[in-house]
């Protein structure tokens, strides 16, 4: 069994509404180039929760973090025009936790991140939202599942930083 000290949330990249399945996104992943689809876990929009690459093994979704680390992804992240959004439907919101909740039973020392929390932080702050080189997963994941964290978490992102030293961040 390998050591899993993270969970990274993400999302597909694709539109709104436009549900994919796992075996649609394992080939965009093999396609690239990965041994299998980079994902441990898939959110459809419905709410259903689908294996991806299994847990034993190292995924494909986060640069230098892939080791140590679970990966989940909802479907979706993308507004009608290509932009950014939060896009999880209730369904989603709802299985994300159930998911979380049963990982953190079997792994409760991982702390959660979203992918676009392992961005650069440039001034030494915090990753904030000018730092981002991805959206991804466009919610703050570090405070949306702060109540989930270990008593150990160390925050990437300056919105979690400043929540837990209860301070208001912009």
């Amino acid at each position: 069994m390998r050591k899993v000290n993270k969970i990274v949330i993400h999302y597909t990249a694709t539109k709104e509404g436009n549900n994919v399945s796992p075996a649609t996104i394992k080939r965009w992943h093999l396609n690239r180039g990965f041994s299998d689809i980079g994902y441990h876990y898939i959110i459809g929009i419905e709410g259903k929760i689908n294996a991806g690459r299994p847990v034993s093994r190292a995924g494909a979704h986060v640069k230098n973090g892939n080791s140590d680390s679970i990966g989940i992804s909802y479907v979706g992240g993308l507004d009608s025009n290509g932009k950014a959004k939060d896009t999880r439907t209730e369904a989603q919101k709802a299985s994300l936790i159930k998911i979380l909740k049963v990982l953190k039973n079997i792994y409760p020392q991982a702390s959660i991140h979203g992918h676009r929390d392992y961005s650069p932080d440039r001034d030494g702050d915090g990753v904030e939202e000018h730092e981002f080189m991805k959206m991804c997963p466009c919610f703050s994941a570090e405070v949306e599942y702060l109540e989930l964290q270990p008593k150990s978490f160390k925050p990437k992102s300056k919105k979690a930083k400043d929540k837990l030293n209860g301070k208001k961040s912009n």
